[in-house]
């Protein structure tokens, strides 16, 4: 049986971190466990940044060095490389978002083009990540997915998407990176599916480099990938599903009920925690045929996992599982996988301060709107806090 306290292990934890910043994060989550602080803090900061306030350095010196792993990818070379010593990957993320104009998303293109070549050989950096709508506008995979009639123009727009995610799929193939694309909202996520289904039937004959995103708060999920399975064993591919519960659960919510439609959202957190456990078993139980990026923060979901792959025989380093955290977050579930073997990477966002402040915030938003996440974070940082203070001629890093 698997022991269900090594995440409780705080000293494999937070190794990496000195005391001074342990403080800095008991501070951060402290803040973020009162909701009031983060909404009044999301308003300053976007008020802030718009009248152009001088208040980057404030944001790089707290929650951008928490959950950031610097401005550019040469800054993030002792991260990865800190993390690596200790077994743990690293995914390397260019986390601007919110660009709307062809140039811009040409350079986001180049960008990504890059981070899939720095990754080749280099065996601290397993996947790449891009963000559909980081490469083309939202408004395009909208009338995709709802079959709206493009113009001339669009129809142009929307071949040159494709070029794009073509070209960053097979650059992929040809350096043997995998590669997923993040999941967005519903109202243009079946564009993003089908293109992202081609792509595995292009480039995932021999095994999985070409990963999906599968929002697992949508109730609808565990039948588009068991349809997406029939189509694999019958024409020849392999899947790369990378699986999580979801980041725009609110948004979707009100979109349903503003427009009248039937959710795409399950009716509960614990409805999301079934249809999430259930779709990643079903893809361990077939393993020939999908390969697993399991991305997710919860406990519980991770120790399922390790039993199954106890029960199965599977190996815990098998290549075609991998599990995943944020950066800056649940540092307990991935320094103690990774400390036993599992095939374990942090999701390492970089880019300029201000540009990557939408991602910022959605992290503190994330953390207190998820029942418990911060309240867990803080209580095990306090944990290893205590734990020093106990040890007081032990040398932390400084």
């Amino acid at each position: 049986m698997i022991r269900k306290k090594i995440f409780n292990n705080t000293s494999t934890a937070f190794k990496l971190k000195s005391d001074m910043e342990l403080d800095r994060a008991i501070f951060l989550f402290s803040m973020m466990n009162r909701q009031k602080l983060v909404q009044a803090g999301t308003f300053l900061t976007k008020f802030s940044l718009k009248l152009h306030l001088p208040v980057e350095g404030m944001i790089k010196k707290t929650i951008f060095e928490q959950f950031c792993g610097g401005i550019t990818k040469e800054d993030c070379k002792d991260v990865i490389n800190e993390m690596h010593e200790e077994k743990l990957h690293s995914i390397l993320d260019y986390s601007v978002e919110g660009k709307e104009t062809e140039e811009q998303f040409d350079a986001a293109l180049d960008k990504k083009l890059s981070l899939i070549k720095f990754a080749d050989k280099k065996a601290e950096l397993p996947f790449s990540v891009f963000k559909p709508t980081g490469i083309g506008r939202f408004a395009i995979w909208e009338k995709v997915t709802e079959k709206v009639s493009l113009s001339e123009e669009e129809k142009k727009e929307w071949e040159r998407i494709k070029e794009r995610v073509d070209k960053l799929c097979k650059t992929a193939h040809d350096h043997n990176v995998r590669l997923y694309a993040d999941g967005e909202e519903s109202w243009m996520q079946d564009a993003a599916d089908d293109l992202m289904e081609e792509m595995m039937r292009k480039y995932n004959k021999e095994k999985a480099l070409i990963f999906n995103t599968i929002q697992c708060y949508r109730w609808d999920r565990m039948d588009y990938l068991k349809d997406l399975h029939e189509k694999a064993k019958k024409d020849g591919f392999k899947i790369g599903a990378k699986i999580v519960r979801g980041a725009y659960m609110e948004k979707e919510n009100n979109r349903a009920k503003k427009l009248g439609y039937h959710t795409p959202i399950c009716e509960s957190k614990e409805a999301t925690d079934v249809n999430f456990n259930s779709v990643m078993s079903y893809c361990l139980n077939n393993l020939d045929d999908i390969s697993l990026f399991i991305g997710t923060h919860n406990e519980v979901s991770n120790y399922l996992a390790l039993q199954i792959l106890e029960d199965k025989n599977i190996a815990i380093d098998d290549p075609r599982i991998w599990f995943s955290q944020l950066f800056g977050m649940s540092d307990h579930i991935s320094y103690n996988l990774s400390r036993r073997g599992y095939n374990a990477a942090k999701l390492v966002p970089f880019g300029p301060v201000r540009d990557v402040v939408p991602y910022l915030l959605r992290r503190a938003q994330e953390n207190t709107s998820v029942k418990g996440q911060t309240g867990r974070e803080l209580s095990l940082l306090m944990e290893e806090r205590k734990r020093r203070k106990g040890e007081p001629n032990k040398a932390h890093r400084e």
